[in-house]
């Protein structure tokens, strides 16, 4: 028997905390529960995400820029806590969700207090600081990573391996083979520096492809997505070398590049990470050096050791270095494609449904189950009522 209930997300304004969040309010909307959204100015403005959803745009207050800031940033999230407890009173949510970023601490804080249980998800492999306040008094902590740093082996019993939510469009390309790759066919190559672009990416990649022997280099297709002050540069160089490229400051039709793709050389935030093992796709990564954390250098790292990627510092991100790593993968075929299989391996493609079954296993009558289960090696989260014998989801919980 299906039981609907009331649930609130709570996101930060960046597309990595409002991707995973879009992703489970999808499915729980289709699973007949209603969701609300808790976010900043920021997130709001978001275009495509959450339509239909109730959205509640609330002070969060960062907390920064020393004692007067703390003051002002404590004042904002006293008063968006009080507006989320006042959304808590008529909307009566069984849980709230938070995916990190300051805009979901006055929610948390806010169901705390009125006493409702309280998930957060973890995109990075390192736990984020609002996250890392809240582990210790939140019901259930959702990852996307078997390994996350600052995350204290206490909270183990209640912590579950659900990876990061991608595109049921992302979830199709791993269903389907490897884009075939003739003797004499395209190389296609996609570099992408996510929402935000990456001068280094501009500087150093066309002039690494045109390091690559002719054999290689002749047999190159690029798609690039460079930054609106960096496009011409790398466009020039492209024509200079005779390999076809196409360059944009947005790519409408991502996912369709990426399906075709062999190659992608890429930063490694978390949505980036999560497509590409999805999907099946080696990649060279060059992680954000300015990262909060470092964070995407351990994104980087299982997809790395596990053979899915090469991982270049950004300090040691040279034309020579990459043509170098591109080389020992387009050199030979056959080490792309394990590379790619290697890559898929990682992937988690049911985190969507295994988030929105962990968050709907509070409040749940007897004859529903909880994700925590004896299977997957974990008890219940506090707050959800006893598992009764369902499949092990996804990997191994941590």
């Amino acid at each position: 028997m299906s039981v609907k209930r009331h649930f609130v997300l709570a996101a930060g304004g960046t597309g990595g905390h409002m991707m995973p969040a879009h992703a489970l309010a999808a499915e729980l909307t289709a699973r007949g529960h209603h969701v609300a959204l808790i976010t900043d100015e920021r997130g709001a403005r978001i275009p495509g995400l959450f339509e239909g959803v109730e959205t509640h745009v609330m002070p969060a207050g960062r907390i920064a820029g020393g004692p007067l800031g703390w003051l002002k940033a404590w004042a904002g999230i006293r008063a968006g806590r009080a507006m989320a407890r006042r959304l808590y009173e008529g909307f009566q949510p069984t849980a709230v969700v938070g995916f990190g970023g300051y805009p979901s601490l006055p929610a948390l804080l806010g169901a705390m207090k009125d006493r409702i249980p309280t998930v957060i998800h973890e995109q990075n492999a390192v736990l984020g600081r609002v996250n890392r306040l809240l582990a210790g008094r939140v019901a259930a902590i959702a990852t996307a990573y078997p390994v996350v740093d600052r995350l204290k082996p206490r909270f183990k019993k209640k912590t579950h391996l659900i990876g990061n939510p991608v595109r049921e469009i992302v979830k199709a390309m791993g269903e389907r083979p490897f884009p075939a790759i003739d003797e004499d066919g395209p190389f296609r190559i996609l570099v992408t520096g996510g929402s935000q672009g990456a001068t280094i990416l501009s500087t150093v990649v066309p002039d690494g492809l045109g390091l690559l022997p002719d054999a290689i280099r002749m047999r190159l297709q690029v798609v690039q997505q460079c930054r609106p002050e960096d496009i011409e540069g790398p466009r020039a160089r492209y024509q200079e070398l005779g390999i076809p490229a196409e360059l944009a400051t947005y790519l409408e039709d991502l996912p369709a590049i990426l399906d075709r793709s062999h190659l992608v050389i890429a930063r490694a935030g978390a949505s980036t990470i999560a497509e590409l093992t999805v999907a099946g796709r080696p990649a060279i990564l060059v992680p954000l050096p300015s990262a909060m954390d470092d964070h995407q250098t351990w994104n980087a790292r299982e997809m790395a050791s596990e053979g899915g990627a090469r991982m270049i510092p950004q300090s040691q991100f040279t034309p020579k270095e990459l043509a170098r790593q591109m080389e020992a993968l387009l050199g030979d075929p056959e080490a792309l494609i394990v590379a790619a299989n290697r890559a898929k391996a990682c992937g988690l493609p049911r985190a969507t449904e295994d988030l929105a079954d962990l968050v709907e296993s509070f409040g749940r009558p007897p004859v529903m189950d909880a994700i925590g289960d004896d299977v997957r090696g974990l008890g219940a989260p506090s707050g959800a009522l006893p598992a009764m014998g369902r499949p092990a989801l996804g990997r191994n919980a941590i």
